[in-house]
Formats: C-alpha cells, structure tokens, sequence
C-alpha cells in the first residue's frame, strides 16, 4: 500500500512538474496598438487630374500629415529554448473619413503575417515590407514622412509595390558584428507561370551605434495573381545605397536610389539630410532629394523639406512642416502623399500642420 501510495505521489508530482514546466514557456500575448494623424495642408499650387494643370491654391484637411494612421494586432508565444512564435495583423485607417489609407486598399493591407523569431534570425510569411523599402525608412532623415520626404520619390514611381508585399516569403539574420542582412521572396501565384508578378528583394546594413551604412535591391516583375486596389505589382528594379552618422543628438543621412521601370522611366534619387533633437521633447529634421531621368534629363525636380516634432507626451505630437518642390519637363513629384501627391510644372510650396497619437 505505501509503494502504490509512493508511486501514485510521483506521478501525480511528474505530471504536475510537466505543467508548470509547459506553463513556464508557452507564454503568450496579443496587443492591440494603433497610431492616427491628422493634419491641416496648404499648397500654392494644385494638380488638375482631368487636365494635368494648376488649379491653384488649397487648403484642406487631410489624413497622415506625417505617419500613416493604422491600427493592428501583434502577438507571440515563448515556444520554448529562444523559439517565439509571432503574428502581426495591421490595417491602414483614414482619420478624415473612417475609410481605409496608407496601405493597399485591402482591411489588413499593411501587414498581414506569422512567423517564427528565434537565436539563428526571423522567418515571416504574409503581406510585409520589403526588406528595399525598410532600408528606404532607416536611410531618409525625416523618417519617412507622408510630407516632403523620400516616400513621396518612392509613391510616385512604383506606387505601393515593395511596400505592401504579398505572397512574401522573408528571412533576417540576427545581429553580428553589426552586420545584418534580410532577403525575400514574394510568389506570383499563377499557375504555369513562375515569373509573373515574381518578386524579390533584400538588403544588408551595418550598424556600429554611430555609422550606419545600408544597401538593398527590389526586382519585382507584372502579372501574378495579387488583385489589390492600390497597385502593388508594378514591374521595376531598384537599387539603393546610403549611410547615417550620428553625432551625439545629431544625425546625418545620405542616400541614392535607382527606380528602373521597364519601358517607362528609369529615374536617379539623390538625397540627404539631418535630424537634429533640440531637447527631450523637440526634434527638428530637414531633407532635399534630386530625381532625375536617365533616359531624358530633361525631366528631373527638386523636393526639400523642413519639419519639427514637439511631443506632449510619449503618446501624443504635435508637428508642423514646409515643403517645397520644383518640376521640369515631365516630372510631376508632389508635396504629400494625401491631398497633393502629384505636382504641376515649376515651383509649389506648400506647409501642414497637425497632431499624432499612438496607443
């Protein structure tokens, strides 16, 4: 009787030893963050759409001043010896109507992905950035904004392709000696036809705290079968380089891009620019960037940018910015990705205003 007793107590002592051991690592969270921006702009001249001239001043509300409002879902879950598994569905939000934005027209157009995250790097699928974009965000000294920055280069010439990728495939390496690499691989998805809407991409950084050098590539083919309201498959190659050195609170950043658009255009981006944080709670950052069409120089701008961020609190910013773009022949660079996205010929000023939260 007291062996059985004896024997009884051990299992129900193992068993009870798994759970905790089980509870102890499969540990999970999902958290709902978001981010809305909206802002005041004004431009001195506007873009005609039926007849591709001025249609003078405006002034108007408008969604995204600088970040892209969205909100979304993340998650993951401790697998156990450094293995996570993780999640991330992300929607792009219009604050001006309640309607989608800032992403490829689809409810989780932004992000939609599961992955695992481990020691030995970051394996993802889903709709995702790509890793020419990302490098794009890390090498543009206002951060990418949806006002006078390098994003307005990249909208205006491929759209939303290799921002919002689908049928994407990704690998990032972990940290070495501050070198760092990711690639992927977006599948077309037609049938008999590998090549259509095939896209790849990937890029390499490395990052000692104060000198930042990044180069990437994207060569991306039409066709497939990805169907999304804003256009996502434009065929292009592109290529980048740039670096950023920080000089205590100051940054400086310089890049150059290639946009090749078979049968289209093949434009050169050259810009650079600073961030300064003034104080805790203010940051000031400028940037000028220079396209320019290899195959008739003839059609090149000038896009320069001004902005200051003053945070009320680690949630919630105010911001203000000037711009200010100059097209010849048939360039067309805008001031804004919401209101002022393509541009008329000489020079448009322009400046908006607003506030951003995060939760």
């Amino acid at each position: 009787m007291y062996k059985q007793r004896t024997v009884a107590l051990k299992l129900i002592a193992a068993v009870a030893g798994m759970l905790a051991g089980s509870a102890a690592y499969a540990q999970s969270s999902v958290t709902l963050y978001g981010l809305v921006d909206g802002g005041l702009l004004y431009t001195s001249k506007t873009l005609n759409t039926t007849t591709g001239q001025n249609a003078g001043k405006q002034f108007s509300m408008i969604d995204s001043g600088t970040s892209p409002s969205q909100f979304g879902l993340m998650g993951n879950e401790d697998l156990g010896g450094g293995l996570k598994a993780e999640f991330k569905l992300e929607s792009g939000i219009s604050v001006s109507n309640g309607g989608f934005g800032d992403s490829n027209g689809n409810f989780f157009g932004r992000q939609a992905w599961v992955g695992l995250n481990s020691n030995y790097g970051e394996v993802k699928a889903g709709l995702q950035f790509s890793p020419f974009f990302l490098s794009l965000y890390e090498l543009d000294p206002r951060g990418a904004s949806q006002f006078a920055s390098s994003l307005i280069s990249y909208l205006n010439n491929v759209v939303g392709t290799g921002i919002f990728t689908a049928n994407a495939l990704s690998y990032t390496s972990p940290t070495i000696a501050g070198l760092q690499g990711s690639v992927m691989l977006a599948l077309g998805g037609e049938a008999g036809n590998f090549q259509a809407g095939r896209q790849y991409s990937a890029n390499l950084k490395y990052d000692n705290g104060s000198l930042m050098v990044n180069a990437a590539f994207f060569d991306g083919n039409s066709g497939g079968t990805v169907a999304t309201p804003l256009p996502t498959t434009v065929g292009f190659e592109g290529r980048m380089i740039g670096a950023s050195y920080k000089f205590g609170k100051l940054t400086a950043k310089a890049s150059f891009t290639n946009y090749k658009v078979a049968g289209s255009f093949n434009n050169n981006v050259y810009g650079g620019g600073l961030d300064y944080l003034v104080l805790p709670q203010l940051d000031i950052n400028g940037g000028v960037w220079y396209t320019s069409d290899r195959d008739n120089t003839r059609n090149h701008s000038i896009l320069g940018g001004l902005g200051t961020d003053y945070y009320l609190s680690r949630a919630t910013t105010l911001y203000a910015q000037i711009g200010i773009v100059n097209n010849h022949g048939a360039m067309n660079t805008g001031l804004s990705v919401n209101g002022a996205f393509n541009g008329v010929a000489g020079t448009t000023v322009g400046a908006d205003l607003g506030i951003r939260h995060i939760f």
